[in-house]
Protein backbone atom coordinates (compact mmCIF):
# COMPACT_ATOMS: atom_id res chain seq x y z
CA UNK A 1 0.00 0.00 0.00
CA UNK A 2 1.50 3.51 -0.86
CA UNK A 3 1.57 6.46 1.33
CA UNK A 4 1.19 10.34 0.47
CA UNK A 5 3.49 12.48 2.04
CA UNK A 6 3.79 16.24 1.42
CA UNK A 7 7.02 17.54 1.46
CA UNK A 8 8.11 21.31 2.23
CA UNK A 9 11.94 22.03 0.87
CA UNK A 10 14.16 25.01 1.08
CA UNK A 11 17.81 25.36 0.37
CA UNK A 12 19.92 27.84 -0.17
CA UNK A 13 19.79 28.22 -4.42
CA UNK A 14 22.25 26.08 -6.03
CA UNK A 15 21.82 23.01 -9.01
CA UNK A 16 21.68 19.57 -8.00
CA UNK A 17 18.60 20.58 -5.01
CA UNK A 18 16.25 18.76 -6.85
CA UNK A 19 18.51 16.16 -8.45
CA UNK A 20 19.44 14.87 -4.43
CA UNK A 21 15.63 15.47 -3.50
CA UNK A 22 14.22 13.40 -6.56
CA UNK A 23 17.34 10.45 -5.76
CA UNK A 24 16.32 10.35 -2.33
CA UNK A 25 12.71 9.69 -3.37
CA UNK A 26 13.51 7.17 -6.06
CA UNK A 27 16.11 4.92 -3.94
CA UNK A 28 13.03 4.95 -2.01
CA UNK A 29 10.67 3.80 -4.61
CA UNK A 30 8.67 6.80 -4.49
CA UNK A 31 6.80 8.24 -6.80
CA UNK A 32 6.82 12.16 -7.34
CA UNK A 33 3.19 13.16 -7.74
CA UNK A 34 3.04 17.40 -7.99
CA UNK A 35 5.15 19.96 -6.87
CA UNK A 36 5.64 23.62 -6.65
CA UNK A 37 8.89 25.29 -6.57
CA UNK A 38 10.49 28.46 -7.19
CA UNK A 39 13.90 30.18 -6.27
CA UNK A 40 13.13 33.37 -4.35
CA UNK A 41 15.56 36.02 -2.84
CA UNK A 42 18.87 33.48 -3.06
CA UNK A 43 17.06 30.37 -1.58
CA UNK A 44 15.04 27.23 -3.29
CA UNK A 45 11.89 26.56 -2.24
CA UNK A 46 9.54 23.64 -2.61
CA UNK A 47 6.16 22.05 -1.97
CA UNK A 48 5.47 18.39 -3.11
CA UNK A 49 3.73 15.78 -2.46
CA UNK A 50 5.12 12.23 -3.13
CA UNK A 51 4.06 8.80 -2.72
CA UNK A 52 6.00 5.52 -1.20
CA UNK A 53 5.45 2.48 -0.06
CA UNK A 54 3.59 2.23 3.65
CA UNK A 55 7.19 0.14 4.84
CA UNK A 56 9.43 2.82 2.81
CA UNK A 57 8.01 5.87 4.67
CA UNK A 58 10.21 5.80 8.22
CA UNK A 59 13.87 5.41 5.53
CA UNK A 60 12.85 8.01 2.94
CA UNK A 61 12.25 10.53 6.30
CA UNK A 62 15.94 9.44 7.43
CA UNK A 63 17.24 9.83 4.10
CA UNK A 64 15.51 13.10 3.56
CA UNK A 65 16.62 14.69 7.07
CA UNK A 66 20.09 13.20 6.09
CA UNK A 67 20.20 15.96 3.17
CA UNK A 68 20.27 18.73 6.00
CA UNK A 69 24.33 18.26 6.53
CA UNK A 70 24.38 19.58 2.29
CA UNK A 71 22.09 22.34 3.37
CA UNK A 72 19.24 21.11 2.12
CA UNK A 73 15.81 21.18 4.84
CA UNK A 74 12.92 19.11 4.33
CA UNK A 75 9.63 18.69 6.33
CA UNK A 76 7.67 15.77 6.09
CA UNK A 77 3.99 15.49 6.75
CA UNK A 78 1.80 12.50 5.83
CA UNK A 79 -1.01 13.46 3.69
CA UNK A 80 -4.22 14.12 5.00
CA UNK A 81 -7.67 13.44 3.31
CA UNK A 82 -8.45 15.93 0.89
CA UNK A 83 -11.92 17.79 1.95
CA UNK A 84 -14.55 17.27 -0.63
CA UNK A 85 -15.97 20.62 -2.36
CA UNK A 86 -19.24 22.04 -0.70
CA UNK A 87 -22.29 21.11 -2.96
CA UNK A 88 -22.79 23.74 -5.01
CA UNK A 89 -19.26 25.44 -4.85
CA UNK A 90 -17.52 26.63 -7.70
CA UNK A 91 -13.68 28.05 -9.05
CA UNK A 92 -13.03 31.18 -10.17
CA UNK A 93 -10.05 32.50 -10.85
CA UNK A 94 -8.82 36.08 -10.19
CA UNK A 95 -5.80 38.24 -11.52
CA UNK A 96 -4.89 41.78 -9.81
CA UNK A 97 -2.79 44.07 -10.61
CA UNK A 98 -2.05 47.33 -8.69
CA UNK A 99 0.10 49.22 -6.82
CA UNK A 100 2.20 47.65 -4.00
CA UNK A 101 1.79 48.80 -0.16
CA UNK A 102 1.60 47.20 3.22
CA UNK A 103 -0.91 44.66 4.14
CA UNK A 104 -2.63 44.02 0.11
CA UNK A 105 -2.03 40.27 1.18
CA UNK A 106 -3.66 40.49 3.99
CA UNK A 107 -6.73 42.72 2.88
CA UNK A 108 -7.55 40.89 0.12
CA UNK A 109 -7.28 37.42 2.40
CA UNK A 110 -9.45 39.03 5.14
CA UNK A 111 -11.92 39.93 2.35
CA UNK A 112 -12.28 36.42 1.39
CA UNK A 113 -12.08 34.66 4.18
CA UNK A 114 -14.80 36.73 5.57
CA UNK A 115 -17.09 35.34 2.77
CA UNK A 116 -16.10 31.79 3.17
CA UNK A 117 -14.23 31.58 0.27
CA UNK A 118 -11.05 29.28 0.28
CA UNK A 119 -7.65 30.35 -1.55
CA UNK A 120 -7.15 27.26 -3.47
CA UNK A 121 -3.93 28.41 -5.26
CA UNK A 122 -2.03 32.31 -4.91
CA UNK A 123 0.98 33.38 -6.37
CA UNK A 124 2.17 36.91 -6.01
CA UNK A 125 4.93 39.23 -6.80
CA UNK A 126 6.15 42.58 -6.37
CA UNK A 127 8.06 44.32 -9.68
CA UNK A 128 9.41 48.02 -10.36
CA UNK A 129 6.55 50.28 -11.89
CA UNK A 130 9.14 51.96 -13.35
CA UNK A 131 6.81 54.21 -15.85
CA UNK A 132 4.96 55.11 -12.67
CA UNK A 133 7.56 55.03 -9.95
CA UNK A 134 7.10 52.64 -6.90
CA UNK A 135 6.49 49.08 -6.97
CA UNK A 136 3.64 47.01 -8.51
CA UNK A 137 1.73 44.19 -7.18
CA UNK A 138 0.31 41.00 -8.99
CA UNK A 139 -1.26 38.64 -7.74
CA UNK A 140 -3.14 35.76 -9.48
CA UNK A 141 -5.38 33.62 -7.21
CA UNK A 142 -7.53 30.11 -8.03
CA UNK A 143 -10.52 30.71 -5.25
CA UNK A 144 -13.29 28.29 -4.30
CA UNK A 145 -16.68 29.75 -3.98
CA UNK A 146 -19.47 28.63 -1.38
CA UNK A 147 -22.48 27.42 -3.63
CA UNK A 148 -24.51 30.55 -2.27
CA UNK A 149 -22.25 33.36 -3.23
CA UNK A 150 -22.44 33.65 -7.29
CA UNK A 151 -19.96 34.87 -9.18
CA UNK A 152 -21.01 38.30 -9.87
CA UNK A 153 -21.99 39.10 -6.32
CA UNK A 154 -17.94 38.40 -5.69
CA UNK A 155 -16.91 39.81 -8.91
CA UNK A 156 -19.06 43.46 -7.15
CA UNK A 157 -17.54 42.95 -3.95
CA UNK A 158 -13.63 42.30 -5.19
CA UNK A 159 -14.30 45.45 -7.32
CA UNK A 160 -15.60 47.06 -4.21
CA UNK A 161 -12.38 46.42 -2.87
CA UNK A 162 -10.00 46.91 -5.82
CA UNK A 163 -11.79 50.64 -5.98
CA UNK A 164 -10.36 50.93 -2.15
CA UNK A 165 -7.04 49.30 -3.01
CA UNK A 166 -6.38 50.82 -6.42
CA UNK A 167 -6.08 47.72 -8.43
CA UNK A 168 -7.56 46.67 -11.70
CA UNK A 169 -9.00 42.58 -11.51
CA UNK A 170 -9.67 40.31 -13.93
CA UNK A 171 -12.25 37.32 -12.77
CA UNK A 172 -12.48 34.13 -15.07
CA UNK A 173 -15.02 31.13 -14.26
CA UNK A 174 -13.27 27.64 -14.33
CA UNK A 175 -14.85 24.56 -16.28
CA UNK A 176 -14.91 21.63 -14.80
CA UNK A 177 -16.80 22.33 -11.49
Amino acid sequence: MMQSLVLTVLSDDRPGVVDELSAAIEAHNGVWVESRMASLAGKFAGLLRVRVPEARVETLGAALAALDASGLHVQVEVAGQQRPAPAGAHSLRVELVGPDRPGIVHQLAHALAERGISVDELTTEVSDASMAGGELFRASAVLQLPGQISNEALEDQLDALANELTLDIEVEELGGD
